[in-house]
């Protein structure tokens, strides 16, 4: 099952244009939490259009997606993935305007104060949580349909999961080909010590995502 999570992850970064480099995807359990894991180069971004948000969305939905494909029932494993994915979804329709119904309204909130007074009616919220529902479900549809596109190659990286354990970015290149965006890939700055990771370094960037949904990792809990 974690093999295929994993490997879920790994297939929606490969084949989408905005998503980080993968440079390590793993089945070796990471402490008491996480049972596996998939680390990314980061991008330094300092703007974020909304089809990187998207991108970004569905590599965080690959895991359950390809459980739910793969054995038809999902597992507790997608919990920090929900949980990244949310609050990108909540930041898109209530911070950064970027959701057509809602409008060009930001209801950021510095403060925190807003679990008090909500800044905005009954029928604002009510709006804003079904734009979130539906834009998670158009999430969702869209990464199931990349997966069972490249349902072949899935079936693939979770079997070399299974043999190695982990693999690494010329692994995958092994199996799937060359990354169709080669314009995104700065794995050469990794290997010759330009970048060095660090286990804190593959969390989305502090100048990314404002301080209501930042410091949300991509692993899985």
């Amino acid at each position: 099952m974690v093999a295929y999570h994993e490997a879920g992850h790994a297939i929606a970064g490969w084949f989408l244009e905005h998503t980080d480099p993968l440079v390590k995807v793993s089945i070796v359990p990471r402490g008491v939490a996480a049972l596996g894991y998939a680390q990314y180069l980061p991008n330094e971004r300092f703007l974020v259009a909304k089809e990187e948000l998207m991108d970004d969305m569905t590599l965080s939905m690959g895991g359950r997606v390809a459980e739910d494909i793969v054995f038809g029932k999902i597992t507790t494993g997608a919990l920090s993935d929900l949980e990244r994915i949310t609050r990108l979804a909540y930041g898109m329709v209530k911070i950064y305007g970027m959701n057509d119904k809602v409008g060009n309204l930001s209801f950021y909130d510095p403060q925190g104060d807003s679990q008090f007074v909500k800044p905005y009616s009954d029928a604002t919220a009510e709006l804003i949580d079904a734009e979130v529902r539906n834009l998670i479900e158009v999430v969702y549809a869209r990464t199931k349909e990349l997966l069972i596109k490249h349902r072949e190659g899935l079936e693939a990286v979770a079997m070399k999961l299974l043999e190695k354990e982990v693999l690494f970015q010329s692994d995958l290149e092994e199996i799937l080909g060359k990354r169709p965006f080669e314009h995104r890939t700065a794995y050469d700055k990794f290997v010759n010590g330009d970048i060095t990771l660090t286990p804190d370094n593959n969390a989305i960037p502090d100048n990314l995502i404002n301080p209501e949904i930042s410091n949300i990792e991509k692993g899985d809990n």
